[in-house]
């Protein structure tokens, strides 16, 4: 069993985001913990493949085959890995939180003699919007210098897609009012015998009644959808769906057919929409505001993802929960009266979030919710003699650089015409300087990839020595199109790092990650087994007349040099370096090997 204390944020409630595949962890920890807490629509979005990230316990699970239980803390997930991630953000309760709900746990565990053994996976698992947000969304990058101005300000979506999205469901479903009440109308003129005034105003009531009807039908759509597919959030449809459902039953519901409808009475609305009001809420609102955070670091590749798409996301995500949520309440409006009042409202409140982005009054980052910025001097030395060297600044919030290369002033040139490849990473829109380079780095550091041996008897082997010189932390991809196994050892004491067997590629290449202390080795001996389907040949990428890779290298130096220095210190208050285990250090070194080498 693996149990995972991860961590997405800093602060708040350290709940589970997944769990499984065998029940027993979390059914244990239900048991005993204190204080319990839990969100499946998460599960539901790394295994829907939505989520482009993984966790330490998905390697427990997909590789180790083992069952249990991922915590993470969620809160301020924006400072995540960034200079912002700070203890002052920690709140009190935080860590108490956790060791309360895991000693109950550990203590269960301890003294159950039942722990599951089983590795397989389990075959079972428990289990209108508005078009008006969704353009805005396309053209909110037009209004503000940002794509993304409500990054530290989550509240600006109310105005920015809530009430246009409110607008939208209203005026859908006053359409669907009046095709309903259309229709209404000629049924009820060849059944009842009615004056045209008691008529149309029993039409009315009727219309509205069914209106409320639809949401029940709405949901329990979801429902069975969601149950057909396995979507262990689909609880959700069923607490939206049962107490409505039951309010009206039990206070609506008209026994004979002969007797006139009646207005729908507030206490249907209150008893019907309390409960899941009470249970869902919170979900809605601390989804929303995890996933504008991780707009921060959105784009993996910097210049990949469109500066449009996170607003797109958010935009459908608050339409969808603003339409299906408020489908019960809506039924009420048409006869109250309060159409006009609403719509010019949410207008209002739409053309005041408009009016503070366009203006900056609200700065889309704040020193303490900052952008994700990389500054890197790059030292590049594939397919030449002599390295060439360059600073680049890359940012994985989407967006233009352009007002920190003009605050910075050092000659940078930003676009899309230069991509870098990180190794574990392309930056396909940056910025870069070739001035002023040539200090803070040697020659000597460097790193060599050199062939020793090439033998094609039965089999094509070839062994490759490697010196990342004084680099304990590198990054190296294999192309596994040309390559089907490999073998990596210590040149120094000869110990096996990377047996042979088992690998796998990501889009053609197969990464490894190498991080050590200070004394770690840098020097390898890497054996690769060619496929027999290896190209070996002229073959080139695109087109461009480049020799297709074999081996791409990256060796990284926790070195500042004085280019990189100037730049930092000159950087807005609001940009904040940002690192991960992929990310390269301050001083970066490129080097490659082609196949035809």
């Amino acid at each position: 069993m693996a149990i995972d204390l991860e961590a997405m944020g800093i602060g708040g409630k350290s709940s589970i985001f997944q769990a499984g595949p065998n029940p027993w962890a979390i059914e244990n920890f239900a048991m005993v913990a204190k204080y319990p807490s839990g969100q499946i629509i998460a599960q539901d979005l790394f295994s829907s493949g939505a989520v482009k990230s993984a966790t330490d316990f998905q390697v427990y699970k997909e590789v180790a085959g083992l069952s249990g239980l991922d915590f993470a803390y969620t809160d301020n997930t924006a400072v995540y890995h960034t200079k912002n991630d700070k203890f002052e953000l920690l709140k009190p309760g935080s860590l108490q939180h956790l060791g309360e709900n895991m000693l109950a746990f550990l203590l269960q565990t301890a003294r159950s003699s039942h722990l599951p053994k089983s590795s397989a996976v389990e075959e079972e698992e428990n289990t209108g919007h508005s078009s008006l947000a969704v353009f805005l969304a396309f053209t909110l990058p037009l209004v503000s210098s940002f794509p993304t101005p409500y990054v530290a300000s989550p509240w600006l979506v109310f105005g920015l897609f809530a009430a246009p999205s409110l607008v939208g469901a209203l005026t859908g479903q006053y359409i669907g009012y009046l095709i309903l009440r259309a229709y209404l109308s000629k049924v009820y003129s060849k059944r009842k015998q009615l004056s045209p005034i008691i008529q149309a105003y029993s039409v009315k009531l009727e219309a509205e009644r069914w209106l409320y009807k639809a949401g029940s039908v709405q949901w329990l759509f979801l429902l069975i959808l969601g149950n057909y597919y396995k979507v262990g959030s689909s609880y959700l449809a069923l607490v939206w769906l049962v107490p409505p459902t039951f309010a009206y039953g039990l206070l609506e519901a008209t026994l004979s057919p002969a007797r006139l409808p009646k207005p729908l009475k507030l206490a249907t609305l209150l008893i019907g929409l309390a409960p899941p009001i009470l249970i869902s809420s919170g979900t809605f609102i601390r989804l929303v505001g995890t996933m504008i955070a991780t707009w921060v670091r959105f784009d993996r590749n910097p210049g990949s993802t469109p500066e449009w798409l996170g607003n797109v996301i958010v935009a459908i995500f608050v339409a969808v929960v603003v339409c299906l949520t408020l489908v019960y309440l809506l039924s009420y409006v048409h006869l109250s009266g309060v159409k006009r009042l609403i719509i010019l409202s949410a207008c209002l409140v739409f053309g005041l979030s408009i009016a503070v982005v366009a203006s900056g009054i609200v700065p889309p980052f704040t020193n303490d919710i900052a952008r994700a910025v990389n500054v890197v001097q790059v030292v590049d030395s594939t397919g030449k003699e002599d390295p060439s060297s360059f600073v680049s600044i890359f940012s994985t919030t989407p967006g233009k650089l352009t007002k920190e290369v003009e605050q910075v002033n050092e000659g940078f040139i930003c676009g899309r015409d230069k991509v870098v490849d990180f190794v574990t990473f392309s930056v396909k829109y940056g910025c870069w300087a070739y001035n002023e380079n040539e200090d803070g780095w040697s020659k000597s550091d460097v790193p060599l990839l050199n062939v020793d041996s090439d033998t094609n008897q039965h089999k094509r082997i070839t062994q490759v020595s490697i010196d990342t010189k004084s680099s304990t932390r590198w990054s190296l991809a294999i192309n596994f199109e040309e390559i089907e196994d490999f073998a990596l050892k210590d040149a120094g004491n000869s110990e096996e790092l990377v047996p042979v067997g088992n690998k796998s590629g990501v889009e053609g290449w197969h990464i490894i990650q190498f991080s050590g202390g200070k004394n770690a080795p840098t020097k390898f001996d890497l054996t690769l087994f060619w496929s027999k389907n290896s190209s070996r040949s002229t073959d080139t990428i695109h087109g461009n007349g480049q020799d297709r890779l074999l081996l791409k290298l990256r060796t990284d130096l926790n070195i500042v040099t004085p280019k990189v220095e100037r730049v930092l210190s000159k950087l807005p208050a609001w940009c904040s370096q940002f690192g991960k285990s992929t990310s390269p250090h301050t001083l970066a070194f490129l080097s490659n090997l082609p196949v035809n080498f």
